[in-house]
């Protein structure tokens, strides 16, 4: 046997197994949940957590060597190995023998999809249906991942080289789900929701440019121009310094808007914005703005944005 399905058929059986991965390993076995004694020492406990994170999938014996030791493999370690998983077998599934979740395939073991009952394979179906969904529907799906993936992968295991190409591919699923659910909420209105998700995936990844364009649209649109005029500006330096491009186009066209919304509140910000825009900005007729006052004349603009600087960079005290 080289493969095994990896979802389970209508109508078959309930799964034998409930795993959870992200954030401890907790495993469940009916109504009981297996002591950490039972999964064996640690090298026992890494076989189930790798063979869980490839579900479905084979895995070689000689790669689990490779995982578990490294270059670094006693001669004996195939026959650790088994004998590891032996003991496993037993307490996961007893008196099952071959029959339960965790089989032998050709040359390696795998873990049964249509027996385990996976956290995070839940959240990436849930993933998978909100890309194909309408905004609505995605939106709710989106949140019910991002309840589940409040905790990192296997939080409770020690940082390992086999599990950080493991953990670097759930860090981005997580992102992805949280820039979708911010994008499906600005599509419905939801700007202080998106904003708050927008602002928690920059704080991971500074040169997410989708994350940007929903912070400042987001921003905007929930009429905090001068917040948004900031987080575009260190959008531009961001982006900037470190890829040497500019805002994406949606995000350019924003911050004009918000710009010129500002400059026509009549505060102090915003005449010395109106008199950046006729500076320097679109500003070569009086209609630059539908409803706006006439802009200043260029002589007036520039004594209002030298006193306006005055004040502004003037000592304290």
């Amino acid at each position: 046997m080289s493969t095994v399905n990896v979802r389970s058929a209508a109508g078959a059986t309930k799964a034998r197994l409930s795993v959870q991965v992200i954030g401890p390993l907790v495993v469940r076995r009916g109504n009981r949940v297996l002591a950490s004694r039972e999964l064996g020492g640690p090298r026992q406990r890494q076989i189930l957590e790798i063979l869980l994170l490839q579900l479905g999938t084979p895995v070689s014996k000689h790669r689990l060597v490779d995982l578990l030791w490294g270059g670094r493999a006693p001669a004996a370690a195939l026959t650790t190995l088994e004998s590891y998983v032996s003991v496993l077998r037993r307490h996961l599934q007893p008196g099952e023998c071959r029959s339960g979740p965790l089989k032998t395939t050709n040359g390696g073991y795998v873990m049964d999809a249509s027996m385990v009952e996976l956290d995070l394979s839940r959240f990436d179906r849930l993933l998978e249906a909100a890309r194909q969904a309408a905004a609505p529907e995605a939106h709710a799906l989106l949140r019910r991942a991002l309840d589940m993936a409040s905790a990192p992968l296997l939080g409770d295991e020690p940082d390992s080289e086999w599990l950080e190409g493991q953990r670097n591919a759930y860090t981005a699923r997580v992102t992805e789900a949280r820039v979708l659910s911010a994008e499906t909420g600005l599509e419905l209105g939801r700007c202080p929701e998106s904003v708050a998700q927008a602002r928690r995936v920059l704080a991971g990844d500074p040169l997410h440019e989708r994350a940007w364009t929903v912070l400042v649209l987001g921003l905007e649109r929930s009429g905090r121009h001068v917040e948004g005029l900031q987080e575009y500006d260190r959008c531009r330096r961001i982006l900037g310094e470190e890829l040497g491009c500019a805002p994406a186009p949606a995000v350019q066209a924003a911050y004009g808007r918000m710009l010129q919304a500002t400059a026509t509140t009549g505060s102090e910000l915003g005449l010395a914005l109106s008199a950046l825009l006729v500076l320097h900005g679109p500003c070569g007729d009086t209609e630059w703005l539908p409803g706006a006052p006439p802009p200043l004349a260029r002589e007036e603009a520039a004594t209002v944005l030298q006193a306006f600087l005055g004040r502004t960079l003037a000592p304290a005290g």
